[in-house]
């Protein structure tokens, strides 16, 4: 098998593809192999090149120096070359013809050998007896390369043909794709890896059962492949444990993982995983137990959820450790962005995070595009959690059954027994039971943050702002707003306030509920200093 070093992404099936397109033209019938060890491509009819003039057909008049060569001499030393390739070197009748016919210069150098200008024939037969050719040189000039690109691409150590097999497979692989043998000489120029390569990838998909027009028809023209890479991919899924059913199965529905970027797009994906923190082996698993994972569709969500993740602050060993154990879930549909979901949950970063991370199956609900994958969600939970987060709502006064309890199971984000934490959390703060589920009523968003969170913005009540605990029984959406925008709102107001422009213990509703445009109007612009302190606040507060 010969190695080739670095392969070129430029150029490789602008010929190919088009001469596919060409079969009917052609009138070439693709059909499965004869037996296992041949690749078989059956043409019915061919255009063969004795059947035409030769494509590389020149004059042979200065073929010897000083001599005028008739068209009788130019013949009679094509029949030779042919007789020798064909008879002597055993080729296929085929290929001896094209090359003999269609190697004019090479010809122009044995004529040159020739003594007896009478007798060309018996003296080229005999020179050949004697001199054996360098196969390479009439075999590449009748591809249609030029002589002067010919000494480039000879390969070292090698005179005949028959020793390149892998070469010549390739070769016959795509002259009996209907390719035209005159460009596979551009291809070969550009890409010398289809030559070693191409046969390997047909080989190993049409193994899994794909004939070739379902391989031609995932291919175009107007792009370029490399074939060391699809066949890499296809062993690298091998390795890692893909049955033969699982890679037909991802390759039916995904062909753009093998064709489009020649698998390209599977390597992205293993970078961005092991960039991500994933170590190789879990990587390897995550694919194996996944097989779904690397279809167009699951990708695109899977970077998608990861991106929220990062977006709201989440640590990268807690994003590895969600895709790690929900891969399906993450990778199962579209989201909205941060930004839409905070505002709809009335939650900050770091509540939502915490909310993501103690179920990461709260995801989806929160913030799925489809409101069907939503829906789904809710009853499609398991009946142990169904029933605790049942529970703890008829313990609230919900009735069983009704609409109220339906569309609470979708407002509040947890499970029973998180949500029974988070409200025992507001008891043991000092507010009155019955007064909690009256407020968990009227901001059901409340107990869709964590204990922690509660906790912190009850502290920052009680100790920054120096509001007593009652003021949330008036006002339970406080619990429901930023931290940073809690912070933000009262730091401007408190220094409003010490400079005399604000009136004392004004509400937490008044200054937390207003929209920015209104609060700027009359809590920034009605001190002369207020925009420059406002600006002020705002970089300095986290």
């Amino acid at each position: 098998m010969v190695v080739i070093a670095q392969i070129r992404e430029k150029a490789l099936l602008s010929y190919f593809y088009e001469m596919i397109c060409q079969l009917n033209h052609y009138g070439v019938v693709l059909r499965k192999p004869t037996s296992a060890h041949t690749l078989s491509f059956t043409p019915l009819r061919i255009r063969y090149f004795h059947c035409c003039r030769p494509a590389n057909y020149l004059k042979l008049e200065s073929s010897i120096p000083g001599r005028r060569v008739s068209r009788v001499v130019r013949t009679e030393a094509q029949d030779v070359l042919f007789d020798y390739l064909h008879c002597t070197r055993s080729f296929h009748l085929t290929d001896a013809e094209h090359m003999s016919k269609n190697s004019p210069h090479f010809l122009q150098k044995l004529l040159s050998k020739v003594e007896n200008e009478q007798d060309v024939a018996r003296s080229l037969s005999k020179f050949l007896r004697y001199n054996p050719i360098n196969e390479f040189e009439p075999f590449f000039e009748s591809l249609g390369l030029a002589p002067s690109e010919i000494s480039a691409l000879l390969p070292r150590n090698l005179m005949f043909l028959s020793d390149d097999c892998v070469m010549i497979e390739n070769y016959h692989v795509l002259c009996d794709y209907g390719i035209a043998r005159s460009s596979i000489g551009r291809m070969y120029k550009e890409v010398q890896a289809i030559f070693s390569q191409f046969v390997m990838v047909l080989k190993r998909v049409k193994g899994l059962g794909f004939e070739s027009d379902w391989i031609g028809g995932y291919l175009s023209g107007k792009s370029s492949y490399n074939w060391k890479r699809m066949h890499d991919t296809i062993d690298f899924l091998e390795k890692v444990g893909y049955s033969e059913e699982q890679m037909v199965s991802l390759f039916k529905t995904n062909p753009e993982l093998l064709f489009e970027g020649s698998g390209k797009k599977f390597y992205v994906l293993i970078g961005r995983l092991l960039k991500l923190g994933f170590k190789m082996k879990g990587v390897l698993s995550l694919f194996l137990q996944n097989p779904q994972i690397l279809s167009k569709k699951c990708v695109k969500n899977l970077w998608q959820a990861v991106g929220f993740l990062f977006e709201i602050g989440m640590k990268v060993e807690d994003i590895v450790s969600i895709v790690s154990s929900h891969v399906q879930l993450l990778c199962s549909c579209s989201l909205k962005g941060p930004r839409t979901v905070l505002r709809s949950l009335k939650v900050g970063r770091e509540g939502l995070c915490q909310i993501i991370k103690e179920d990461p199956s709260e995801l989806l609900s929160l913030a799925s595009k489809s409101k069907i994958n939503s829906m789904e969600h809710v009853t499609c939970q398991s009946p142990s959690k169904h029933l605790e987060k049942t529970t703890f709502l008829l313990r609230l006064g919900y009735v069983e059954n009704s609409d109220e309890m339906f569309k609470a199971l979708k407002l509040f984000r947890g499970r029973g027994d998180q949500l029974q934490e988070r409200f025992d959390c507001l008891v043991q703060a000092g507010l009155d039971c019955n007064v909690v589920s009256n407020m968990i009523k009227q901001a059901p968003s409340v107990l869709n943050q964590t204990k922690y969170v509660i906790e912190k913005k009850i502290d920052c009540l009680r100790n920054c702002l120096g509001y007593p605990l009652q003021s949330v029984v008036a006002f339970p959406s406080y619990l429901c707003y930023d931290i940073e925008r809690i912070n933000l709102r009262f730091s401007m107001y408190v220094w409003l306030r010490d400079k005399g422009a604000a009136k004392s213990n004004l509400s937490l509703s008044t200054i937390l509920a207003c929209s920015d445009a209104r609060f700027v109007k009359y809590f920034v612009d009605v001190h002369p200093e207020g925009p420059a302190q406002w600006e002020r606040l705002r970089k300095s507060l986290p």
